[in-house]
This record gives C-alpha cells, sequence and structure tokens, in this order.
C-alpha cells in the first residue's frame, strides 16, 4: 500500500495503482477515510493518467467510488458499468453499520444517481439483478456472475505438504480432516459460528478448522479462541495469491459462512471451492444456498444453527465417499456454469455488441 502513485504491467495490461489509506479497524470514521482517499486519488489520477476508452467500470461497493467513476465516464467519454458485488447501502443496514438519519438517505440517493446515470448496472446474482430491476425498471442490468479459473483451482493442486501446514500430521491421515476457511475475517462473515461450533465438535478429533487469511475481526476471533480454550483451531496469516489454489485442494471441507441474510448474497469463495473439487458447507440461504443445491456440492445450514452445522460437519468428517461425492459434483457445476474464462468471454462479446444482445445470459 506504500506511494501515492504505481504502474505496472500484468499480462500485457496497465495496471496504475493510486493512494489509499490502509486500516484494518471496523469504526466510521476509519472506513470512510479508507473510501474517501481512493474516490479522491482514482479520480485525480484517472483525471490525469487515463487515455480515451470505451467503456469504464466502477466496483461497488464501496459505493462512494461510483463518484469519480461518473465524472471520469463523463471526462473520457466513456459508457460508465456499474457492477455490485453487494447491494449497499442495504446491506450495511443490515449488518448494523449504518442507522437511519441523514447520512443513509445520502448513500440511497447516490445509489439512485448511480444506477440511473450508468449506461449498464452489472450484478454477481441474479437476486441482485432482480431487486435493482424491480425498483429502477428502466435501467439496462447485466448478470455478470462471478466465477472460478478451473485450471488454477482444481483438485490436482492438494499438497501433501500443505496438509501438515494447514494440521494435518500423520502421513496416512488415519482419517483426519481439515475444514478451512479462507477469506476475509470481516464483519458480514459470521465467523464466531465456527468457533461456536468447533467447541461443539472438540470430541470429533479426527475434525479440526483452519482460518486462512486477514480483515478487522481476526483479532477478536483469534482472543475468542483462546477464552473457549479451542485446540482444533488454527489460524495461518494471509497467503499470497498464488498459494490459494493448493492451500484450498489441501483441505476436505470447504466452509463458507455468513452472518445473516443479506439480499443476493453470493460469496466469490464458493466458486473457488467448485473449482478446487472440495464438499461446501454453507452457512446462508438465498440464492448462494441455491447454487450449492443445484449443484449437489455440499450442505446448507440455516444462520446460527449451531446443532445443524456440528452434524452437518461430523457427518462429512466420517464419511470420505460422501466428501468426495460432493466435491466432484461441485467441480463439474464449475466447469460448466462458473469458468471464469466462459463468463468473460460472453461479457466481452456482449461489450462488443454495444449491448445489443440480451442483456441476462
Amino acid at each position: 500500500y506504500g506511494g501515492v502513485f504505481r504502474q505496472e504491467k500484468q499480462e500485457g495490461v496497465t495496471v496504475i495503482r493510486t493512494f489509499i489509506y490502509a486500516t484494518q479497524s471496523a469504526g466510521m470514521v476509519p472506513r470512510l477515510l479508507n473510501y474517501f482517499s481512493f474516490v479522491v486519488s482514482s479520480l485525480v489520477v484517472g483525471l490525469l493518467k487515463f487515455p480515451r476508452v470505451d467503456y469504464l467500470l466502477t466496483e461497488s461497493p464501496p459505493l462512494f467510488l461510483g463518484i469519480s467513476g461518473f465524472i471520469l465516464s463523463r471526462f473520457k467519454q466513456a459508457r460508465w458499468i456499474f457492477n455490485v458485488s453487494d447491494l449497499w447501502p442495504e446491506t450495511a443496514v443490515r449488518l448494523g453499520l449504518v442507522r437511519k438519519g441523514l447520512a443513509l438517505r445520502l448513500a440511497f440517493a447516490l445509489e439512485s444517481f448511480c444506477y440511473r446515470k450508468a449506461w449498464l448496472v452489472s450484478t454477481q446474482t441474479r437476486g441482485m439483478q432482480a431487486d435493482i430491476a424491480r425498483r429502477f425498471p428502466r435501467i439496462r442490468t447485466y448478470h455478470l456472475s462471478n466465477g472460478v479459473d478451473t485450471s488454477l483451482f482444481s483438485p490436482g493442486q492438494r499438497s501433501e505438504m500443505l496438509r501438515e501446514r494447514l494440521g494435518v500430521r500423520t502421513t496416512n491421515e488415519n482419517g483426519s480432516c481439515v475444514a478451512i476457511y479462507a477469506g476475509l475475517h470481516g464483519l458480514a462473515q459470521g465467523l464466531e459460528q465456527i468457533l461456536a461450533v468447533a467447541k461443539e465438535v472438540e470430541d470429533q478429533t479426527n475434525l479440526s478448522f483452519v482460518f486462512v487469511g486477514d480483515g478487522p475481526e481476526r483479532l477478536a476471533l483469534i482472543q475468542a479462541s483462546h477464552a473457549l480454550g479451542l485446540r482444533n483451531v488454527r489460524f495461518l496469516e494471509a497467503a499470497a495469491r498464488a498459494e490459494m489454489p493448493a492451500l484450498l485442494a489441501s483441505a476436505d471441507i470447504a466452509l463458507v459462512p455468513l452472518k445473516l441474510a443479506l439480499p443476493g448474497a453470493a460469496p466469490s469463495k464458493l466458486y473457488e471451492a467448485m473449482g478446487a473439487g472440495l464438499p461446501i458447507v454453507l452457512i446462508a440461504d438465498g440464492e448462494a444456498a441455491d447454487i450449492v443445491n443445484e449443484a449437489k456440492a455440499g450442505i446448507v445450514v440455516s444462520y446460527g444453527n449451531i446443532p445443524a452445522l456440528a452434524n452437518a460437519l461430523k457427518a462429512l468428517a466420517n464419511d470420505p465417499a460422501k466428501r468426495q461425492e460432493l466435491g466432484n459434483a461441485g467441480r463439474q457445476a464449475g466447469l460448466e456454469r462458473f469458468d471464469r474464462k466462459t463468463i468473460t468471454a460472453a461479457f466481452a462479446e456482449y461489450l462488443e455488441g454495444g449491448g445489443e444482445t440480451s442483456a441476462t445470459p
């Protein structure tokens, strides 16, 4: 995160990085500084350094980035694509991060402005697409699903050396089963549920839990684990992106939790688990649950139902054949429905056609 400006090449693509105030704090002021530092720096550098482009894509959240995205699109005479990966500010309200008042009204006004001014609003899930289309029926929407690079995330990446890093000590494994959570340790994930179930199943000696990643909740989770006296939980530092496919494939179960019902949410780690051929234990409902159930890729548990979560994990820990069956089904769904190359090729074709083809592939 050092420096004000950085330019580099990645696989022939020019990447410009601008200043951002980095923070792990969940407090309102540090988070706003984090968001707006990039809004300002991306706008200033974009005005000075961006060439003329056909399309300019802005990610939300953070919703505030729509400010710089809109201004830059006008100066560069580009069609503006507003890509929604979470419905903000609605998600923030459900998580209790924002209360009713002027700030919330302004946030909803900014959301409306971005949707109405964008040439295209792309959404991560069909649930988000339907929600936005219902509230703003005249805008153009496109379902740009998350996906996975199935050549990178695959069962073939499994490594015995990495299994030792995950906590498996015996070479014959003796039935050892590792459930992994890999990703942001944030407010929306509800990771305290994993600690609660780890306490519930601590007598299941062949089952252990590994957290990989970082985020504002990580320290609190480590402290809570120590307070509970958990010996079946391990925390690993955030791994480099290149390490993640092998690290994920070297586990036995993928944990994909959410804290509560979030509109249209489908975590990206869901698709990576599919690519890696891991059976999924999903703590969520809605579209994410539909994806897992339709693919027959894992077990879905409702929020906060620790006994059901414990039963699901025990069943999978004691049944390697079932883990293989679910993992294979998830891998097949990843190849057929969620391969990133296929998804991006369809989106590129849509843009090259100027948006004249169907916006709901």
